[in-house]
């Protein structure tokens, strides 16, 4: 497929449906924060008997949008799946996980394959030629302050021919590898950057790194943006920490049912403003009253920033923000913030383009609940325009949602992909492969409307893009084209 579309929203249910239906079909359920919790339907008892409240509650129905997930067998499926399922169980017959089509099957098992190889070829860091190449690779990677039990006790590697530090993702069922993370360092001039690469390809991978350490007993969770944070985490403050596979930009709805058994969660997502946006959204998803956000700030760097710098990092912890505020407030709860602000006045102006430094000044930036309107005359270059710019803040992690009436996709992604390679591919055919493998890393998704459209279904599927993927900018193209000519009299 080219790229994840969420294909129009599923028929969407409430959770007073789901409620409803439980109870109907004597499913014994608990309500937790941002799931249901039931019996498994997939876990060998007899299809005809009633599902039992003394089984684990291993099936978890997500509040929003009723997708399952079982943590016991794996099997994930749909609301209406899950009502399909019931009913097998109903007519005796034990239900059968749904299945994911063939070809990711395929492609899936190749990824693990991959993950094996390279898994085999990596070394643990200390194992490495002599004692300098240790220092400096740790160096390297800021992680000179990170000890050898820490970096054993979650089993990271590195991967000498890669020059990558390599982090596993083990099934929390059996720990068999079902994929790994990629770390590599990018020097230019002074400043370094972390690449990543993961396997398999990251709308697949969906690994909370850490989860297989956890306790059944451990209820108090810190939530990091990065794989080395959630390290520092552990080992400066000896707490529970996991990382998100995908930073601050998403947090995907298929994790939930791991977070559920805690009682309070702090988010730590990183150091600059967007990770704290990233915080405050991912807080509704995880329900705001368990979720406490650490506020970036110069004395609240990165966790691991926090280590290097010999920073209290359990007095950082204590001091985070309660996400759930209450309607009133005063002042003085606002007064971090506001300070905040202040410190981080460039951060506030949002995401700017890499591109257009004129647009910077005008704009100050992508900022979040912000609408821009374009407007010119057919032809002036305005799709064209705008596909650049919505490129230039997706290619820095900017999770964007296109919804295209004027052209398809197929075109526009055409467009999107020239730019991004900075050259016509359609003269040099054998780079296509490299470049849109590095195209579908993007946090991009188009939405599969063309020409008019009911504007309530348009909305919905906006809705269910934003909760599934952490959409924070969306691209309309174009207004009048959504409308339709016929509704001049409705309010817009």
């Amino acid at each position: 497929g080219v790229l994840p579309s969420p294909d129009g929203p599923a028929p969407s249910v409430s959770i007073t449906e789901i409620r409803q239906y439980l109870r109907a079909q004597d499913i014994p359920f608990h309500d937790g924060y941002s799931c249901l919790h039931t019996p498994s339907l997939f876990t060998g008892d007899r299809g005809d008997q009633p599902l039992s409240a003394n089984a684990p509650f291993t099936l978890f129905i997500d509040k929003t949008t009723g997708s399952f997930l079982c943590t016991a067998t794996l099997a994930e499926g749909t609301w209406q799946d899950f009502q399909a399922n019931v009913e097998m169980r109903h007519h005796g017959v034990t239900p059968i996980p749904p299945a994911n089509s063939e070809e990711t099957e395929e492609e899936m098992r190749q990824a693990r394959e991959d993950a094996r190889c390279i898994w085999e070829r990596a070394l643990p860091l200390w194992e490495l030629l002599d004692e300098k190449e240790t220092r400096e690779t740790k160096a390297l990677f800021g992680i000179s302050q990170v000890t050898d039990a820490t970096l054993k006790r979650f089993g990271v590697r590195y991967l000498r021919a890669a020059r990558s530090l390599v982090f596993p993702w083990f099934s929390p069922q059996d720990a068999t590898l079902k994929g790994l993370k990629l770390l590599r360092v990018e020097k230019k001039g002074g400043t370094k950057t972390y690449v990543e690469e993961t396997l398999p390809r990251f709308d697949s991978y969906r690994n909370l790194f850490g989860l297989p350490l956890i306790g059944r007993r451990d209820t108090e969770l810190v939530l990091t943006g990065w794989e080395l944070d959630a390290l520092a985490l552990h080992q400066a403050a000896g707490v529970a920490s996991l990382a998100l596979p995908r930073g601050a930009s998403s947090l995907p709805p298929t994790l939930l049912p791991y977070l559920e058994q805690f009682k309070r969660i702090t988010l730590w997502l990183g150091e600059d403003l967007r990770s704290w946006e990233a915080a405050k959204l991912f807080a509704r998803k995880l329900s705001l009253k368990r979720c406490s956000l650490v506020r970036p700030g110069n004395l609240q760097p990165r966790p691991l920033e926090a280590l290097n710098q010999g920073l209290n990092v359990t007095k950082i912890l204590r001091s985070a923000l309660l996400a759930s505020h209450k309607s009133i407030i005063s002042f003085r709860q606002l007064r971090e913030e506001v300070f905040g602000e202040l410190v981080n006045t460039e951060q506030v102006s949002g995401v700017k383009w890499a591109r257009f430094p004129e647009l910077n000044k005008l704009l100050k930036g992508h900022r979040r609940g912000e609408l821009t309107i374009f407007t010119g005359p057919t032809g002036s270059g305005k799709t064209t325009f705008i596909s650049e710019y919505a490129l230039d803040l997706c290619m820095q992690g900017v999770c964007t949602l296109w919804g295209s009436f004027e052209i398809n996709n197929v075109r526009l992604a055409k467009i999107m992909l020239t730019q991004f390679a900075g050259r016509r591919l359609e003269d040099q055919l054998e780079l296509y492969d490299e470049w849109a493998d590095r195209f579908e890393e993007l946090p991009l998704y188009f939405m599969t409307f063309h020409g008019q459209q009911n504007i309530k279904t348009v909305i919905d599927t906006m809705q269910h893009a934003v909760y599934m993927y952490d959409i924070t900018h969306v691209v309309v193209d174009n207004l009048q084209f959504m409308m339709g000519h016929e509704h001049l009299s409705v309010d817009r």
